[in-house]
């Protein structure tokens, strides 16, 4: 991070204080400096491979249960695969205005870490490739960077293949 020659506090996250009361070691990485909106934008920011950083999707299935995925940023999410992976008929995405009352984050925010209520989690199966991965600290301009095994301190989550 690029600081003018003064000293620039770090602005710990709830998602990293979270990490931390589990004592699951991560590593934070900002990008505030910059104009990136997709994940592939922060991914070149933060000079990391697109493969190891994750977009955290909120979904609805027909049922009403919500469920969480982790995908790589360059990738979609197969929703039948994924709806399968939950064992529902379907899923859809949720709308971008229930984002915030649903999860307490907002688009471009969203962390599977700290929501406001714990939902079943699905990460792509890619992510076990890597000795770590990325994904959001639950504000725009920060990412969270753990292993699989410190994440299963945190939240549960369950490995599946649900992206194209």
């Amino acid at each position: 991070m690029k600081t003018s020659g003064k000293k620039q506090k770090i602005e710990k996250t709830n998602v990293m204080r979270l990490l931390e009361q589990k004592k699951a070691a991560y590593t934070p990485h900002y990008y505030g400096d910059t104009d990136a909106v997709s994940g592939a934008d922060v991914a070149a920011a933060l000079g990391q491979d697109p493969a190891r950083m994750f977009k955290t999707l909120v979904t609805v299935a027909g049922s009403g249960e919500h469920y969480v995925f982790l995908v790589p940023v360059e990738k979609e999410l197969e929703l039948k695969r994924a709806a399968k992976a939950v064992g529902e008929k379907s899923i859809a995405m949720i709308r971008s205005k229930e984002l915030l009352p649903l999860t307490g984050y907002i688009h471009g925010g969203c962390s599977p870490i700290g929501m406001k209520k714990p939902f079943r989690t699905v990460i792509d199966a890619s992510a076990a490739a890597f000795d770590t991965i990325l994904f959001s600290a639950g504000k725009i301009g920060c990412q969270v960077e753990t292993s699989l095994a410190e994440l299963k301190k945190v939240i549960d989550f369950e490995l599946c293949d649900i992206s194209i």
